[in-house]
């Protein structure tokens, strides 16, 4: 289970969020993007050891999923590689609208901030990254993939100089290693720096590949 120890739960706009505060004079926000079924309270298992420089908030999806939990994607869309990018858009601006909304309120400087996410999640993070390259300096993704909608992004190099870190299993059936290693050609297409932890496991993150992820995550 998650280690929740220092963390609390609030509602703020509509969102249901868990949140870690730092006791930094100037903390960096870290935004926890969770998988499809997943919640607020799933991305600790891998940021409870994050750095405490770091003010973290998790918000729950705002979709029902099945058999339970939550998704970032309304249900009769299909999967969510194949939404469309003004689906994918329209999530990822509401995410932003929440850390300017939330930073303001807990005044925080959240005009450059992090972002982790898990499969689904860090699907999401990689669209943050290519839509709004000015706000993310780091992203995290996990278990994941870049969706198709982006391609014609990468052409543009959006991500020029940008540090993404990726972690995947090579016996990951959700989302196959291929899948993975095809992403990881993208963000470099696209201008990225990637570190690449992979190891063999299934979908989830290996003990190896979560204490690369806390040192990418160190500064």
């Amino acid at each position: 289970m998650p280690d929740l120890n220092n963390t609390s739960l609030i509602t703020f706009r509509n969102w249901t969020l868990r949140i870690r505060e730092s006791t930094r004079p100037t903390p960096r926000l870290l935004l926890l993007i969770h998988g499809h079924t997943g919640d607020e309270n799933s991305m600790w298992v891998f940021a409870r050891t994050m750095p405490d420089h770091y003010w973290m908030i998790a918000p729950r999806a705002p979709y029902p999923a099945e058999p339970g939990g939550y998704s970032w994607r309304p249900p009769q869309t299909g999967n969510f590689d194949q939404v469309g990018s003004e689906m994918l858009g329209s999530t990822a601006e509401a995410l932003i609208r929440l850390v300017d909304e939330y930073s303001a309120s807990a005044d925080i400087d959240a005009s450059v901030f992090d972002v982790m996410g898990f499969s689904q999640g860090a699907a999401l993070s990689s669209v943050l990254a290519f839509l709004y390259p000015e706000r993310i300096r780091k992203t995290g993704l996990l278990a994941g993939f870049v969706p198709k909608g982006l391609k014609e992004l990468v052409t543009q190099r959006p991500l020029e100089g940008k540090q993404f870190f990726v972690a995947h299993g090579t016996k990951d059936e959700t989302v196959p290693i291929d899948r993975a290693r095809a992403s990881i050609a993208l963000l470099e297409q696209a201008g990225a720096q990637v570190t690449y932890c992979e190891d063999q496991v299934g979908h989830k993150v290996s003990v190896t590949c979560l204490r690369a992820l806390q040192k990418f995550f160190a500064d």
